[in-house]
């Protein structure tokens, strides 16, 4: 495997970084067609269409939409048959991530001015929301914890969930894990079609007020179009991680580190900073020496070679000032004292810190949410978290005596933007004389 050595010594590393860094999905014509065709179909037609793309797509002949939806019974069904180490771990993970996202509840708050004006904000959470989860090869009940459990501890009202299940095939971790997480809803459909479903609604499918969840290109341009309509989390690009490391971490830790995100698909990006070149040769011997294990070992080296550096830096300053620069999905911090370098780190979807602290960890179990911003997006975008299943709204409860007060102000500038009702409005309140 030929691993991209950089160094930030190079007269041209800058270039080669934005090099390496630059990922712009490019437009495609005929399938950003295809998804707009099918949300207006979806739209004007409802569940006879979603049929139709059922048959065409996931090979399943169903002769009525109520046959897309999977009672309760079933999911019960398809946790209680878990072996008993999975549905440890699914029990044990999904406790840590409620734990962790209890904390994050907003509550309202007012105040009281000194002229008796009352001010402040009530917090509310959505009434429904709609679950994409990929199906077909791919299986990810750790996806149904991640943007469910948030949902709930927010206050969700109705959590609808939507999986494929191509030729009627069940993820039985999937269905366990929906079980687990008290999804309402759960329907067998996916792709453009699904989202188009929960952002219009359907005489058999409720129309939600926000979509999470990743998927496929067509349900990535899918959930473009519907915004606006609905909200959406965010568009994720592909997989990321990079570390920071002093060189005194096992470099077998390290590669294997890298491998956990370049496995999952070949435009995924792995990179390692370092100071200590003989660490960085290391690391890049422990790759390759470990990569013929590996059973995706064809798309980790597709990504590794495509889009992988390993950089040699001046020392952990710079290499904290390279990591804000690339704003990375996962950060590892795999230094003596990470709470030292903490401070110099600004834009991270997520920051593990320390030796022990996989990246890994974080996707199944650790507690904080695994759906995070990529491609350079967590310089101004948070991970999911229960406030993405809350709203807020402004109160406000004047009394007389700040009528008069904010009366003048406000007619002031009313005033001065021409807008005369606004002033008069603001004005009528005010007591004559």
């Amino acid at each position: 495997m030929n691993l991209r050595k950089l160094s930030s010594r190079s007269a041209g590393f800058n270039a080669e970084l934005d090099k390496l860094l630059a990922f712009e999905e490019t437009a495609d014509e005929k399938l950003e067609a295809t998804v707009a065709s099918i949300l207006v179909d979806v739209r004007k037609r409802g569940d006879a269409a979603l049929l139709e793309y059922t048959r065409k797509f996931d090979r399943l002949p169903l002769a009525h939409a109520v046959q897309l939806e999977l009672s309760r019974d079933e999911l019960r069904v398809a946790f209680d048959g878990l072996p008993a180490d999975q549905r440890s771990a699914l029990e044990q993970a999904a406790q840590r991530v409620t734990d962790y996202h209890q904390k994050q509840v907003q509550t309202s708050w007012s105040y009281t001015d000194a002229d008796g004006t009352l001010l402040g904000q009530q917090i509310t959470a959505l009434d429904r929301v709609g679950l994409y989860v990929p199906g077909g090869k791919a299986a990810y009940p750790s996806s149904v914890l991640m943007n469910a459990l948030p949902a709930k501890v927010a206050g969700v009202g109705e959590l609808i969930m939507v999986v494929p299940t191509p030729d009627g095939v069940k993820n039985p971790l999937v269905l366990a894990a929906a079980y687990l997480a008290e999804v309402d809803r759960v329907f067998t459909i996916g792709g453009a079609q699904a989202v188009a479903a929960l952002a219009y609604g359907t005489a058999t499918i409720p129309k939600v007020d926000k979509i999470v969840g990743p998927g496929n290109a067509y349900v990535a341009a899918a959930k473009r179009r519907v915004f606006g309509v609905c909200g959406i989390d965010m568009i994720a690009g592909p997989s990321e991680i990079l570390v920071i490391c002093d060189g005194q971490t096992d470099p077998d830790w390290i590669a294997m580190d890298l491998f956990s995100q370049a496995e999952h698909d070949e435009l995924a990006q792995a990179i390692l900073l370092s100071p200590d070149q003989k660490f960085i040769e290391a690391v890049a011997q422990s790759a390759n020496r470990q990569l013929e294990k590996m059973p995706r070992r064809d798309i980790i080296k597709t990504a590794l070679e495509n889009r992988g550096a390993l950089i040699l830096v001046a020392d952990l300053d710079e290499a904290c000032a390279i990591s804000n620069r690339i704003a990375p999905e996962h950060l590892e911090l795999s230094v003596a004292d990470p709470q030292a370098w903490l401070p110099k780190l600004k834009h991270a979807g997520a920051i593990f810190m320390g030796r022990y602290t996989s990246e890994a960890l974080g996707d199944y179990c650790a507690g904080p949410n695994h759906v995070l911003p990529t491609s350079g997006t967590a310089r101004f975008s948070s991970p999911l978290g229960v406030y993405d299943f809350q709203k807020r709204s402004s109160l406000i409860q004047v009394s007389a005596q700040g009528a008069q007060k904010l009366g003048d102000i406000a007619s002031v500038l009313a005033f001065g933007e021409g807008l005369h009702a606004h002033a008069q409005s603001a004005l009528f309140r005010k007591k004559i004389g």
